[in-house]
């Protein structure tokens, strides 16, 4: 399949004719061919944004509620089509690819319904007879950068709110998924979306470095948000704050589950089993760290290695839990990671082999600080166990890391959960469920390494907008001169 840019609402092919391929990392095919954009493209797309924000931005909530209704429903209707380019583009399995159809419909409904809570305050005034008001406004052009694990979900949260609130956008399609997400593209043009409220933008990789610069230090881009890894997102946000341009950052993330001495063993398990395989380990929530307070872990360990080894891999069209990584050098990684944690004394417990870029569901033992898979988010289904003597060593070990986006922790006391939730480094904190979770109306963030800032519901709203202040006065009024 081939595709062009969307730039005010038409089809474009780059300015120099080039393409690029993404290739099935499955079958080693063509998945899709996509136009690569370059310099100029990405200026021509913020430009259209720029010529449409007049119009967007005056358009009352209710008409931009229906839009995204509208769009929502097209979404839920092309299901079929965004399930295919997922699948083919990323190695994800059908059921996660329908997941991030469904929640990313419920983003863009979520997005609807706060169209009319974008307000402000009366503020007192000091000044006899002046009424005095902030007012939440739009900024502009917002440029989103979305990566390509949860394409479909984290493609429509970089646009959806934005929108909302009266901007237009750009968005920057991930390397390994342009058809997937161009798809949110043209669902929301299909709904009526006046010509250059969004546009998407596919470039090949060698290109990304200068069409992100360039989108960036763009006059007309007013804001910037960007979810992918810690290191890419330093250099965005390097970028960003050096043209004065406010960043929502979602970044890496090495979440620990804590499992306390009194804990259901089976919730336990369960949460961990899920939070640690979905989608193939390739979450920024994804739990990464399991730690185990020593009085259990040999019974949890037994139940969790049992769960973990039953759970089938392989090509993500037959039925199976796992399916491929999005690409063999991320498969390699494992090895990697394995090789270094076997010879510093962890054990595998489960799992430990792969077939070209699709790997088992991998536990290992006696995870320790000196191993690299201790600090380095594997983002794959390769996980650590580490086992420690109480709850306050389970709490020094989940804070030690430089991420802080998600974390759980699952006791029966919960006087002593809400005190281990307070103590972990983390925007989120789960207790007595999975690292992994995510609805639209949630404030999603992390803090450290993980970034900043937050998408979701209100919070969604104070990122994309900026407050005026704006006063009545009376012109009567006294002056000392």
């Amino acid at each position: 399949m081939s595709l062009d840019l969307l730039i005010g609402g038409v089809e474009t092919p780059a300015q120099d004719g080039r393409q690029f391929a993404r290739v099935d990392p499955v079958t080693g095919q063509v998945a899709t061919t996509a136009a690569a954009a370059g310099v100029a493209d990405a200026l021509a797309a913020v430009a259209a944004a720029q010529a449409a924000f007049e119009d967007w931005s005056a358009t009352g909530p209710e008409a931009r509620r229906a839009v995204l209704m509208r769009a929502a429903d097209i979404m839920d209707s092309r299901a079929a089509e965004f399930i295919d380019a997922m699948v083919s583009e990323t190695g994800a399995t059908t059921v996660w690819a329908g997941f991030n159809v469904h929640l990313a419909a419920g983003m863009l409904r979520e997005a609807a319904a706060m169209t009319t809570q974008i307000g402000g305050e009366v503020i007192p005034a000091n000044k006899p007879g002046t009424l005095a008001l902030a007012v939440a406004k739009p900024r502009g052009v917002c440029l989103g950068i979305a990566p390509w694990n949860a394409p479909i979900i984290l493609g429509t949260r970089a646009v959806a709110m934005p929108l909302a609130c009266g901007n237009t956008a750009v968005l920057k399609a991930s390397e390994m998924c342009p058809r997937t997400h161009r798809l949110i593209g043209d669902c929301l043009t299909e709904a009526g979306l006046p010509k250059g409220a969004v546009n998407v933008i596919t470039n090949a990789p060698e290109d990304a470095a200068a069409v992100v610069k360039a989108l960036i230090e763009a006059p007309e881009v007013r804001h910037v948000n960007f979810t992918g890894s810690t290191g890419v997102g330093r250099i965005i946000g390097g970028l960003a704050g050096q043209n004065l341009k406010p960043s929502l950052l979602e970044l890496g993330g090495k979440a620990p589950l804590l499992v306390l001495a009194d804990a259901d063993l089976d919730g336990a398990v369960n949460a961990a089993i899920f939070g640690a395989f979905m989608n193939q380990g390739q979450i920024c929530m994804s739990t990464e760290r399991i730690i185990v307070v020593d009085a259990i872990a040999d019974e949890f360990v037994r139940r969790f290695a049992a769960r973990a080894a039953a759970l089938p891999f392989g090509n993500p069209r037959d039925k199976v839990v796992l399916g491929s990584l999005v690409t063999l050098a991320s498969a390699e990684k494992m090895d990697v990671l394995i090789a270094d944690a076997t010879a510093k004394g962890a054990k595998i417990v489960a799992g430990g082999i792969r077939n070209g870029s699709m790997h088992a569901a991998t536990l290992l033992d006696g995870v320790t600080a000196d191993m690299r898979i201790y600090r380095e988010e594997s983002f794959g289904p390769v996980k650590s166990i580490i086992r420690v003597a109480d709850t306050d060593a389970a709490v020094a070990v989940a804070n030690d890391t430089e991420y802080g986006l998600s974390a759980a922790v699952f006791t029966q006391d919960i006087a002593r959960a809400f005190d281990v939730a307070n103590r972990l480094q983390s925007g989120i904190c789960h207790i007595n469920g999975p690292t992994v979770s995510d609805e639209p109306q949630m404030p999603f963030g992390g803090v450290k390494a993980s970034g900043y800032g937050r998408f979701g519901g209100k919070a969604g709203i104070a990122e994309f907008t900026t407050l005026r202040w704006i006063t009545v006065e009376d012109p009567a009024q006294h002056y000392p001169f």
